[in-house]
């Protein structure tokens, strides 16, 4: 007979309590409608509660990731795995937030340096109002082909632009607008782009392939938009354009203009096309802004190592120049920092919690024939980039999910890596959450959903990929088993 009791006092209370753990039912699998709701709820927050009410985005973000972790408890993950969720979240948005911060010290030195006044003192000169926002889109275009990169070309030569529209009476949503969409143009299509990179790789297609592929859709997104900036311009009327004499009278009395001032945009524009790290070369040419600042416009040390922390503060005597050139300082990205801090709070639950991978999965099963692949690829796309607010995210979660969907079809999988694209990268700024949405709207000083209508490649170029898809235009066949060579 068997005497022997059950262990009692703390030892035996611990093994009880870990035995208790060990058999505890793992999280379940959510349904849809328990998937699909934070991100429903997430809409109306954001439409009633910062569209509609203003109320700050912060509390609003705030809230959606409160009821994705309600639907989380319910599935029974515990608050320690959401937690690690937001971490694994925040973790990468990390290099963008160090991005998003050095900036604001980079157009404050910028400014004390005269290298953007001076470039704004040009603009003035040589653009002509009724022609600003195509030549603003194009300027842009060719710097982000050049560079690769969307966020380089804005924080540079978009603020010198946005100054020069603020001295014409541009609107500054339609500047703004030309400006993101010309970047995102050279970005998308440049070969030195980091995504442009990421989406061949995700879907083993040819890099180049990919390039000339894209231009089915690109080029008339992109055409478009110059057509219509094109007839806006036209309709401005010189009566209203502002007499900027008092302004470069007020620019040329407040700095020294001569060719040194551009070596800080030489050292931005070589870090970029040598694809050296970005954050060096932001640091490196904001330290040498800073010594030109010091050198020859004469401002004293402290105040522009000031200048980069707070914010330039001009005194020109000029008050619309002072308004126009009060920018910059890391603390004025702070805010902004706080917005994708709580964004990717909601994005990091989601997604340790199954709640995005349950909507993709819905998503698969309703694919029928090459339109429905492309829209669900689209869908996909826009879905990720609303929940996640990473262009990196919406491209790899559609790539990965959709890439035997196209090779089963025999389609090419640089029909993929072009969908991607057109669905993900260029969206991704024109959230206002989204990392590189808050960047486009500090940086150039115009809300988000004030420059997206005028952002017109950015949201039409899914939509000449949905026509490729219906028609078959520009829908190419798989002829090789390895796509990655050139030519596939």
């Amino acid at each position: 007979m068997n005497t022997e009791q059950p262990q009692t006092g703390p030892g035996g209370d611990s093994n009880a309590r870990e035995s208790q753990k060990t058999t505890q039912e793992p999280p379940r699998k959510p349904t849809l409608t328990e998937a699909l709701t934070p991100l429903v709820l997430m809409a109306i927050l954001l439409a009633v509660g910062y569209g509609w009410l203003g109320y700050r985005i912060e509390v609003v973000l705030l809230g959606a990731a409160a009821i994705a972790g309600f639907v989380a408890l319910r599935l029974g993950y515990s608050w320690r795995e959401m937690e690690q969720g937001i971490i694994t979240s925040l973790s990468k948005a990390m290099p963008a937030i160090m991005i998003l911060i050095t900036v604001g010290a980079l157009i404050a030195t910028w400014i004390a340096a005269g290298t953007i006044p001076m470039l704004v003192y040009y603009g003035l000169k040589l653009i002509s109002p009724r022609l600003y926002l195509v030549t603003a889109c194009i300027i842009c275009s060719i710097i982000s082909i050049s560079t690769g990169t969307s966020w380089g070309t804005v924080g540079t030569v978009g603020i010198a632009l946005i100054g020069v529209a603020q001295g014409l009476g541009i609107p500054m949503g339609a500047a703004a607008g030309a400006v993101v969409a010309g970047a995102y143009f050279g970005d998308k299509l440049s070969p030195f782009s980091d995504t442009t990179n990421l989406a061949p790789v995700i879907a083993r297609a040819n890099l180049f392939d990919h390039i000339r592929w894209m231009l089915w859709t690109t080029a008339p997104a992109w055409t478009l938009g110059l057509l219509v900036y094109l007839i806006a311009g036209l309709g401005i009327s010189t009566d209203a354009v502002v007499d900027v004499s008092t302004l470069e009278q007020g620019l040329r009395q407040a700095f020294r203009f001569n060719l040194v001032l551009l070596i800080p945009l030489a050292v931005i524009l070589w870090f970029a096309i040598r694809k050296r790290p970005t954050l060096p070369g932001i640091l490196l040419a904001s330290l040498v802004a800073t010594f030109i600042a010091v050198l020859v416009q004469g401002e004293p040390l402290g105040e522009v190592l000031e200048a980069a922390v707070l914010g330039f503060k001009p005194d020109t005597g000029v008050a619309e120049l002072d308004g126009l050139l009060a920018r910059g300082g890391m603390m004025a990205m702070m805010d902004v920092t706080l917005i994708v801090f709580c964004a990717f709070g909601f994005a990091g639950i989601m997604s340790r919690c199954g709640l995005l991978d349950r909507i993709l999965e819905a998503l698969m099963t309703h694919i029928k024939g090459t339109f429905g692949l492309i829209a669900s690829t689209v869908a996909t796309g826009i879905t990720t980039a609303l929940v996640t607010g990473s262009s990196y995210l919406s491209i790899i979660i559609p790539g990965e999910l959709f890439s035997e969907a196209f090779r089963s079809r025999e389609l090419a999988a640089k029909n993929l890596s072009r969908t991607t694209e057109d669905s993900g990268t260029v969206i991704v700024p024109l959230i206002p959450w989204s990392a590189a949405g808050v960047f486009m709207a500090a940086t150039l000083g115009v809300p988000t959903l004030q420059y997206l209508p005028w952002a017109v490649m950015n949201y039409t170029g899914f939509v000449f990929a949905l026509i490729c898809g219906a028609t078959g235009i520009g829908i190419a066949p798989r002829i090789r088993e390895d796509e990655t060579l050139p030519g596939s």
